[in-house]
């Protein structure tokens, strides 16, 4: 009765949490604890931390669902509710305006994708064929509605979704971010859930910074440029990739997690400023032989040249050809023109007159906009080249003053004209930009 007594008192000391008295040090990983943060105690004295347990915890659940778990684990994953080609561009048209031709070409080859990653799911024994995954990239002028289609996308198919900035990485063991943090932000949007992480999308912002700095290929190392495209190979491919679950540099004592990229969606995107350069280098080379004048293409606005934007394009500009190969999808974004710009101002769900008019009436303050400020504010996008993107630095810029007095001033209603948009936006930083 004794032993009894000691047995299940070791065991309730073994299992009990308290917290950790200064100096503590984790018997698992030999992290220094902090005063009273928690931790599990042993019988033997043996400190196991916070993180540690949660390792632990997680290792345990996978080996269970491996060597025949409980049948929640053994059952299919769930498929996608996955929206038709024509859906999906109806839900973008809601939040982008314009852009038909990158719209219509993202959502096939997203609606592609995920039909097929439903296909593998339900076909795991018996395929007859084997798709392979479109990675997309996007070539297009800054603030025309890049990163707002991707988001978009990721919203209405309900998938892990995270931003990387391609000008960060750097190849490994240089100053910068390894490739494999981008995989750190989709696990972390997953809530590490790496099997939701295996079905994400990940876009790559600023992808035209990795280009290589000459049309030869480097002989020393370049190590933001094409040292980083070199790295993205496999993972654009498809690998198993072993992860740092908080990001940062990897280190080869620290806890990995392990990620396939088979079936993650990978978008670039780019401004490629002075890729119509190349385009019409190449739309206006020579004829050689008999071929007719009549078969050159007009190129002679240059605004319209991005839609001739193709593959050889992106390798003169500056990117391997291995890393082309693994984008197969290419579509471009046309500048944003006037009657665009109007359209944005006002007409989509997250159209900024309607953001700004929520914002006062939730101060109870109705707030209404003179047709022809609409008009200066665009032109001032146009003017300084800030495409959608800087319709809002415009608007906050005219009406800083005014969300700062109307709160407490008592008023009910208010009309912004054009006498007072142009009145405060001279006293904003663009004013200032434009005279010195």
């Amino acid at each position: 009765m004794e032993k009894e007594t000691k047995k299940k008192s070791a065991s309730e000391s073994a299992s009990s949490s308290s917290r950790t008295k200064k100096g503590a040090i984790c018997s698992f990983c030999g992290r220094k604890l902090e005063p009273y943060e928690p931790a599990i105690k042993g019988v033997d004295g043996s400190i196991l931390c916070m993180n540690c347990g949660e390792l632990a915890h997680r290792y345990f659940l996978d080996l269970q669902a491996e060597f025949g778990g409980d049948a929640k684990s053994k059952q299919p994953e769930p498929e996608l509710e996955l929206k038709k080609p024509e859906e999906i561009k109806a839900f973008l048209d809601q939040y982008v305006i314009g852009q038909e031709a990158a719209k219509k070409i993202l959502s096939v080859a997203v609606y592609n994708h995920y039909k097929r990653l439903n296909y593998m799911a339900s076909h795991k024994d018996g395929q007859d064929t084997e798709i392979e995954k479109s990675n997309i990239i996007m070539v297009g002028p800054t603030g025309t509605g890049k990163t707002l289609l991707a988001k978009s996308i990721a919203r209405l198919l309900k998938v892990p979704f995270c931003i990387a900035d391609a000008t960060v990485l750097t190849e490994a063991g240089y100053v910068g971010e390894d490739v494999e943090t981008i995989l750190s932000r989709l696990l972390q949007a997953a809530d590490y859930d790496v099997k939701q992480t295996e079905r994400g999308i990940v876009f790559i912002d600023e992808i035209d910074k990795i280009a290589r700095k000459s049309s030869n290929p480097s002989i020393t190392r370049d190590v933001s440029g094409e040292g980083v495209q070199q790295a993205l190979l496999k993972l654009l491919e498809g690998t198993e990739s072993l992860v740092p679950p908080k990001g940062g540099r990897k280190h080869p004592n620290a806890d990995m997690v392990k990620i396939n990229t088979r079936n993650i969606l990978f978008i670039g995107s780019g401004s490629f400023d002075g890729i119509e350069r190349h385009i019409a280098s190449r739309l206006r080379m020579k004829e050689v032989g008999y071929r007719k004048n009549e078969e050159r293409v007009d190129v002679s606005d240059s605004d319209s040249l991005l839609q001739y934007v193709a593959p050889q394009d992106l390798r003169a500009y500056g990117l391997i050809p291995e890393l082309i190969g693994r984008f197969p999808v290419l579509t471009h974004l046309e500048a944003l023109d006037k009657e665009t710009l109007l359209n944005i101002l006002v007409e989509p769900k997250n159209a900024l007159v309607r953001q700004y008019k929520q914002l006062f009436a939730m101060d109870g303050v109705e707030l209404e906009f003179d047709p022809a400020v609409y008009e200066f504010i665009v032109d001032k996008a146009i003017e300084f080249k800030l495409g959608a993107r800087g319709l809002r630095s415009i608007m906050e810029a005219m009406m800083t003053d005014l969300m700062y007095t109307l709160p407490s001033s008592g008023l009910k209603s208010f009309r912004l004209d054009l006498a007072y948009a142009k009145e405060h936006l001279s006293k904003g930083v663009f004013d200032k930009l434009q005279n010195s």
